[in-house]
């Protein structure tokens, strides 16, 4: 997640927050859900991001078993030209 992202999530969480307790203030349900989904969408937001974040490594982790295993078979087939 980038810093600009994370910003993002965080002002939309901020925002949320304070539309919601205005809306409890006034008393003015709709106002408050709003603030409340404004909330929700800050923490999918943070979530898909450290989702991605996460791929990103497992993806860096396969691709290196992958030339971890390809080098071990390059070793296998050196050691046989040098029987044959």
């Amino acid at each position: 997640m980038s810093i600009n992202d994370k910003g993002n999530a965080t002002a939309k969480d901020a925002e949320g927050r304070i539309q919601a307790a205005a809306g409890e203030l006034i008393d003015d349900p709709v106002v408050q859900a709003k603030g409340e989904a404004k909330q929700v969408q800050a923490k999918v937001m943070h979530a898909s991001d450290d989702l991605g974040d996460k791929v990103a490594h497992a993806a860096e982790a396969v691709g290196d078993k992958v030339a971890d295993v390809a080098d071990a078979i390059g070793n296998v087939f050196k050691g046989h030209k040098d029987k044959v």
